[in-house]
């Protein structure tokens, strides 16, 4: 069976959609069609419900689903053993001026002569569907915060629970205080990624801190990017933008940390599972002597986390 109609099948099984699932293997719609319906014909089995409106896995889609991910993993193995097991790994450190990026810098000085190769994206949901893909290695973010079905194909280790802050428009009010209490945005609209599918995680962290105390979710917006953008999207939007403490300066906006309580964003390093590469022994060696070293995985007494992101980031889910 030829690998690239599996790899056709997983990408739609993932995205629930043609269109998406083209765009993220850089072929045709037209294409990626016709090895859908190829792997069916060789199969006999019909894997995907279509109408107008949606895309859904059938009883047989979704048995093959975890058989075809493990057949790719293993062909990325060999792959990578074949090239030497010192190949490139392309890391996603998410943001320039985040403590991602001092793992990645620890790592390559524990691995001199691993290439370790930075990407500055955005949105673990993204990361993880380009690392079940074959298009990056590691990523880092909220782990729990990822669909279950995409989980069991990534490997994670905790490393840190990172206090939350809002960025503030210049001359806001609450601009004035050194740290927001979490109830004095009570009222405000706050822009957390709604609408950007890369991001489902971090948008789904947020409606879990604001249930309950008023605080609304900003609607979809233009995805900023740079910091002119930035600084004009947030200077005729006025909306505060939820973000952690060490996230980069931003022109037009003031970095708060939220308090009372603290809320804490917990990070993983992800990987795919099966994936065996010094770099990644690095990486994962970085992020422990950090943690050890600064207390990134100690909760504050006045800590927030959801229960679900305890779970995983203690190993019981």
């Amino acid at each position: 069976m030829n690998p690239r109609l599996l790899r056709a099948f997983v990408a739609v099984a993932e995205e629930l959609h043609f269109t998406r699932a083209a765009h993220r293997l850089y072929v045709a719609q037209q294409a990626l069609s016709r090895d859908v319906h190829r792997l069916e014909r060789e199969l006999g089995a019909e894997l995907f419900a279509r109408t107008t409106r949606q895309v859904t896995l059938t009883a047989d889609g979704e048995r093959l689903l975890p058989y075809a991910r493990r057949v790719l993993a293993a062909q990325d193995d060999l792959v990578a053993a074949v090239a030497g097991a010192a190949r490139p790994l392309l890391v996603d450190v998410n943001s320039p001026g985040l403590v991602f990026g001092r793992i990645l810098e620890r790592a390559r000085e524990l691995a001199p002569d691993c290439e370790l190769m930075a990407r500055f994206e955005s949105g673990l949901t993204g990361s993880a569907a380009e690392i079940a893909a074959g298009r990056l290695d590691v990523s880092f973010g909220r782990f729990a915060g990822l669909d279950p079905a995409l989980r069991a194909g990534l490997d994670q280790q905790p490393v840190r629970y990172e206090p939350m802050a809002v960025l503030l428009p210049t001359g806001h009010p609450l601009a004035e205080l050194d740290a927001v209490p979490l109830d004095a945005l009570a009222g405000e609209t706050v822009y957390a990624g709604a609408g950007n599918p890369k991001t489902l995680e971090w948008t789904g962290l947020a409606r879990l801190l604001f249930e309950g105390r008023g605080i609304g979710i900003a609607p979809p917006a233009p995805l900023a990017v740079g910091a002119e953008e930035f600084e004009r999207v947030m200077a005729k939007s006025r909306n505060p933008v939820l973000a952690v403490v060490d996230f980069p300066p931003m022109p037009g906006a003031e970095l708060r940390p939220l308090i009372d309580p603290v809320p804490l964003s917990p990070v993983s390093l992800v990987w795919r599972k099966g994936l065996t590469h010094p770099g990644v022994d690095a990486l994962r060696s970085a992020a422990a002597e950090l943690a050890a070293e600064e207390g990134w995985l100690e909760k504050p007494a006045d800590g927030w986390v959801p229960d679900v992101d305890v779970l995983v980031m203690t190993g019981r889910s």
